[in-house]
């Protein structure tokens, strides 16, 4: 099966992050989100992945990937001219996917439990499988009715939902979803809908199945959403220490540490990640953490937070709580607590 991922999107909810990179390789327990997503599709049998890109975003993310061989896939990229919708970047990869079915993924939605359940799930005969997730405010997602196992209804964050099924951005195609991409119109906000796509299908007779996960899931749209999808990956962490902890430190719980970073005279409670060449000195760690390649953190307290490599915090009187600090940004002094913070910034507090 082949796959399709949509990553033509500027990422503007998580400005100031994607003034600098695209939203897809922000990482996430020190690995970009595009490649959980590429780790996903590979572990539920897709090997050919066309990547959708926008201008943009085909530079950075051709160049963090490649052709996909140090993932395990191969990888295509193929460009969308203009945001027109999910409907409209898939139908971009159309030439690509060339008659087979495949999977449809969007490059910043993460699934920990993969999708080799939604794969199960769409059975020969079927045009469609989408995943469904249970949320508390339908209001914000696109929202499907189902009848036993088979979707009959889907709406774009409806102003009155109809149930609190929410598409989970993952779905799987036969190629007849094309022929309803060229049937529907723009909806109110321009845009060709992968929902109004679907809905034609269901509305000419075609099978859509549901394929309901109870497991985590998060569309990493916003800061907060990255510090959540952060705590969330970081839960699945294995432990290791190729790394150096002197005789004054201590490690509680799962902690992985990468090659040549140093953890002197602090305590660390996992799950927590520390990149290869970070410095943890003077600082309590954790839990719920990741500190990114050649960062340095010192006489600090850091939890439940994503710090980016090369990024330097030190001397924060304070525990620093639910933070989202960027590339090489700089933070030092004070009682800051909470810090949302782009590449290259620079905090200081006398």
């Amino acid at each position: 099966m082949k796959a399709l991922v949509l990553c033509a999107g500027l990422g503007t909810r998580l400005r100031p992050f994607t003034f600098t990179t695209a939203k897809h390789l922000i990482p996430v327990a020190n690995r970009p989100v595009l490649f959980h997503v590429l780790d996903a599709l590979r572990d539920a049998g897709a090997r050919d992945v066309g990547v959708v890109v926008s201008q943009e975003s085909r530079p950075l993310l051709s160049a963090a990937v490649g052709d996909g061989h140090a993932l395990g896939v191969r990888v295509r990229y193929i460009d969308q001219p203009a945001p027109r919708g999910l409907a409209h970047a898939t139908a971009c990869g159309r030439e690509f996917v060339a008659g087979d079915d495949f999977l449809l993924y969007l490059g910043d939605t993460l699934i920990p439990e993969g999708l080799r359940g939604l794969v199960a799930a769409f059975r020969s005969g079927a045009s469609a499988a989408i995943m469904l997730k249970p949320v508390d405010d339908p209001r914000s997602f696109g929202i499907a009715v189902v009848e036993g196992e088979r979707v009959r209804r889907l709406v774009e964050k409806p102003r009155e939902p109809p149930g609190n099924l929410a598409i989970a951005g993952a779905y799987a195609f036969t190629p007849e979803i094309f022929e309803s991409i060229g049937r529907i119109e723009p909806s109110w906000r321009g845009e060709y809908e992968i929902t109004d796509a679907i809905q034609d299908l269901i509305d000419r007779g075609r099978e859509v199945l549901a394929c309901m996960t109870a497991g985590w899931w998060k569309d990493a749209g916003n800061p907060e959403d990255m510090i959540d999808a952060n705590s969330v990956m970081l839960d699945a962490l294995t432990g290791a220490n190729a790394g150096h902890v002197d005789e004054r430190s201590r490690l509680e719980g799962t902690v992985a540490i990468g090659k040549g970073a140093q953890v002197l005279a602090s305590i660390v409670r996992g799950p927590a990640i520390i990149g290869e060449g970070a410095v943890v000195e003077h600082a309590e760690i954790g839990p719920h953490v990741s500190i990114g390649e050649r960062a340095r953190v010192s006489h600090c307290r850091v939890r439940t937070s994503l710090i980016m490599a090369e990024a330097e915090i030190r001397d924060v009187e304070e525990p620093l709580v639910r933070c989202m600090i960027g590339r090489k940004a700089m933070v030092s002094g004070g009682a800051a607590t909470r810090l949302i913070l782009g590449d290259q910034c620079v905090v200081r507090v006398r």
